[in-house]
């Protein structure tokens, strides 16, 4: 598996108050430990198991992941912006490294 590589798309600018969409997609096998390789030994688990948005060190969206998910998961969600400020990205896997994206946005 190549190294995960996250992509995440959040608008430049927004308005005080305002709801923005943030789309997420990161490059991920997400083995599901119920795989045989061409041996027939089982292929160990690996998967992304948690993704945590911030926004300014405070938690906007969090979700676990379970083996079902398809490789390369892509979340879409909605964040209100009070301010200008940073959203952080995390992604967690089983093997316990961690990829992280930051995206900041200018609140006019």
């Amino acid at each position: 598996m190549a190294t995960p590589k996250p992509r995440v798309k959040v608008p430049k600018t927004a308005a005080a108050g305002e709801v923005i969409t943030i789309k997420t997609l990161i490059s991920h096998d997400m083995e599901s430990g119920q795989r045989k390789d061409k041996e027939g030994n089982l292929i160990p688990r690996e998967i992304i198991n948690t993704f945590t948005c911030s926004f300014n060190g405070t938690k906007v969206f969090e979700c676990d992941l379970d083996p079902a998910v398809a490789a390369n998961p892509y979340f879409e969600f909605s964040a209100k912006v009070p301010e200008s400020g940073t959203f952080t990205f995390t992604w967690k896997d089983d093997n316990g490294a961690t990829y992280t994206d930051e995206k900041t946005i200018e609140v006019a």
